[in-house]
């Protein structure tokens, strides 16, 4: 039968390197009775890993393999790394208060820079009419409102370098069939997500540009928008390396041990502890809370500080007292490294493949490095250099937890 299909398939494609699936049969020998019965195949129960689908009606044949699937993994894997280096770029313009330097937003209007000395003027004008020129910068120049501006500026134009990485190829993949239903799905979501994403970059900016006459507070943007706005970078950084360490790592079979269910359970837990404290990093930078109590382990003379409690509402602390700010973001560190530690020895407890292993032993090393860049960016009063390393460092660790968890993942039947 393959003998007969296959050339009638290669003069449809036009191609010789076409794989036809042929289902593995037992031989007669070692199937004995059973070979009267057809059993349903599982899934890659194949001669050949190459898949053949046929789009109906449109007379093009699209061919979904391991090949397409990893080439899917990888472009998941570096809209991932632009991702991060959007945050990153983001990090350091908050640092250099560089945010508010573009006092509107326009797609395609505003990606060509001024040119002239009468467009800078211009552009500086619009910017003195804000409050964070008023208060903060009245005395600025219109050679350091370039620098500032420039900034923004390359922080606005790697968002949009983001988008068409996800778009572009995702139009690509899906024209070509090399996504199946459920990884169409996955694709619309990061795609929608990514527009949305620079929706509410914008809407946290306008926080910072509006007039508060009874405020005298240095201008900056809603620490709460600033929070939905990493987050939700987060969240497309956290969802597109998971998709593509699930495409491109292959599963280890590991035997479901009660041991291992607890791991996994444990390593879940500990990677949205992880989360939840970068979370809470845009908080201490949306209030600047890593400037009010530059030392450590203690807090001024001691653990707990008095002002810790000084808002009313209680809750209301949480997230607008830069010291409670800086307490939680604190506590939530060092209960991510102990959560990460534990989860390294109970690692250690079970037959792990070496893969794994190594995943273990990566996270636990990050973990450390991420406390002591911490500690030294809260000492020497955030220089922008260690600050931005910091940041970067809770993107490696975030990483390293969600590899781990890719490891131990479950083996679907």
């Amino acid at each position: 039968m393959q003998r007969l299909l296959l050339p009638s398939l290669r003069a449809l494609t036009g191609s010789r390197n076409v794989g036809l699936l042929v289902p593995r049969v037992a031989s007669r020998t070692q199937c004995g009775s059973s070979c009267g019965s057809q059993r349903p195949l599982r899934p890659g129960q194949y001669s050949t890993i190459t898949e053949v689908a046929l789009q109906s009606g449109k007379g093009t044949v699209s061919l979904p393999s391991r090949a397409a699937e990893r080439a899917v993994g990888r472009w998941l894997l570096v809209c991932s790394g632009t991702v991060a280096g959007a945050v990153i770029l983001g990090g350091v313009t908050r640092l250099t208060e560089s945010g508010l330097s573009m006092v509107d937003w326009h797609l395609i209007k505003e990606m060509k820079p001024p040119t002239s000395q009468e467009e800078w003027e211009a552009e500086f004008q619009k910017y003195q009419q804000f409050p964070e020129f008023k208060i903060l910068n009245h005395d600025m120049t219109l050679a350091e409102f370039k620098f500032i501006w420039y900034m923004e500026y390359s922080h606005r134009m790697w968002g949009r370098a983001v988008g068409l990485a996800y778009i572009l190829p995702a139009a690509y993949f899906w024209r070509k069939g090399w996504l199946n239903r459920g990884m169409k799905g996955r694709v619309l979501a990061l795609c929608g997500l990514v527009c949305f994403q620079g929706l509410l970059g914008w809407y946290m900016v306008k926080s910072g540009l509006e007039e508060k006459p009874e405020s005298y507070d240095i201008p900056r943007v809603s620490q709460y928008r600033l929070a939905a706005h990493l987050g939700s970078a987060l969240v497309l950084y956290c969802a597109s390396l998971w998709t593509s360490l699930s495409l491109l790592l292959p599963q280890h079979k590991l035997p479901e041990t009660r041991q291992l269910l607890w791991l996994r359970r444990f390593a879940a837990g500990t990677a949205g502890l992880v989360f939840l404290t970068a979370l809470s990093g845009a908080f201490v930078a949306g209030l600047d809370a890593g400037l009010v109590y530059n030392s450590f382990p203690k807090m001024g003379e001691s653990w707990i500080p008095e002002d810790l409690l000084t808002f009313s509402p209680v809750l209301k602390n949480v997230f607008e007292n830069p010291t409670m700010v800086q307490f939680d973001h604190r506590l939530l560190g060092v209960t991510s490294v102990a959560a990460i530690t534990v989860l390294y020895f109970l690692s250690r407890r079970i037959p792990l493949p070496r893969r794994t292993k190594m995943a273990a032993v990566t996270l636990l090393a990050l973990a450390y490095a991420q406390v002591a860049l911490g500690i030294s960016t809260l000492l020497m009063y955030v220089p922008t250099p260690l600050a931005a390393t910091h940041q970067s460092g809770s993107l490696a660790l975030l990483s390293g937890a969600l590899w781990l968890m890719n490891e131990l993942r479950r083996v679907p039947k």
